[in-house]
């Protein structure tokens, strides 16, 4: 495994592996969706792996259910990335996204986060998304990859430069370019967590809290190279097996790798 750089230096990372993956069923009546394969290792692996090569070494994993103990037995202290401590905490029942994300407030102690949900798997990096948020200092950053099905996810409106708006799974979608799971936040997050009110579905959504940081003029975004899908479905399971097989997932850049060996030296 690639050791962490120095781009996520003072950042830290969570990885939402919770909810009870029903669209999975019965693959996960047994055990989270998180915890299924994705051609040789356990989906949950790519999401750590990804904060792992932005240089970002202290991350705190959200999961929830019967099987949580499972992660831990299946992870430990993150050896396998190279990490010296992996956090753990638990959600309960199925509050959604943002309310997930709220149980990091602790953990983040005041410092900037990047989220990754935890069935989100990527052909390359986001090293260079970690890099620019770092340089804004405040506000939030999010990444957005053009899909043939855009009505599945959060969807950008894009005016000039700015997200002007998102639209949660809209049947019409106003722009191809999806939002992928993968957030940059500054620490009023959680203030904004504060302020949600449950969605039609029940839940906090995060689209809400990423509709908040563009009311304020403090979100700014950036295409992801690469492939990117998530793994929550049947079909988009199978993609993910397809890709990671044939392409692989998590890949560095020369850039990056020399960035690395300096930090190394």
């Amino acid at each position: 495994m690639l050791a962490a750089g120095e781009t996520g230096k003072h950042m830290k990372g969570v990885v939402l592996a919770g909810g009870t993956g029903s669209r999975l069923n019965p693959l996960t009546r047994v055990t989270n969706k998180h915890l299924l394969p994705i051609y040789d290792k356990p989906m949950v692996y790519y999401p750590i792996q990804t904060l792992v090569n932005a240089g970002i070494e202290e991350i705190l994993l959200v999961t929830g259910g019967k099987n949580a103990g499972d992660f831990l037995r299946l992870l430990g202290n993150g050896r396998d990335f190279g990490l010296k401590h992996l956090n753990y905490t638990y959600q309960d029942g199925e509050g959604g996204i943002a309310e997930a994300l709220g149980l990091a407030e602790f953990f983040a102690g005041g410092e900037p986060i990047c989220v990754v949900l935890g069935d989100n798997i990527i052909e390359n990096n986001i090293c260079h998304a970690v890099e620019t948020f770092q340089k804004q200092k405040e506000g939030a950053k999010i990444l957005l990859k053009e899909v043939p099905d855009a009505q599945r996810f959060g969807v950008a409106e894009i005016r000039g430069n700015h997200v002007v708006g998102i639209e949660e799974k809209p049947r019409v979608p106003k722009s191809n370019f999806a939002v992928v799971g993968i957030y940059l936040y500054d620490a009023t997050v959680f203030q904004k967590i504060r302020r949600l009110k449950p969605s039609g579905r029940g839940e906090l959504e995060i689209t809400d809290v990423n509709n908040f940081y563009i009311e304020e003029g403090k979100l700014t975004y950036e295409i992801l190279e690469g492939w990117w899908t998530d793994a929550g479905t049947f079909e988009s399971l199978l993609r993910a097996n397809t890709l990671v097989s044939e392409t692989g997932a998590n890949k560095m850049s020369g850039t990056v790798n020399s960035i690395r060996e300096k930090a190394t030296r």
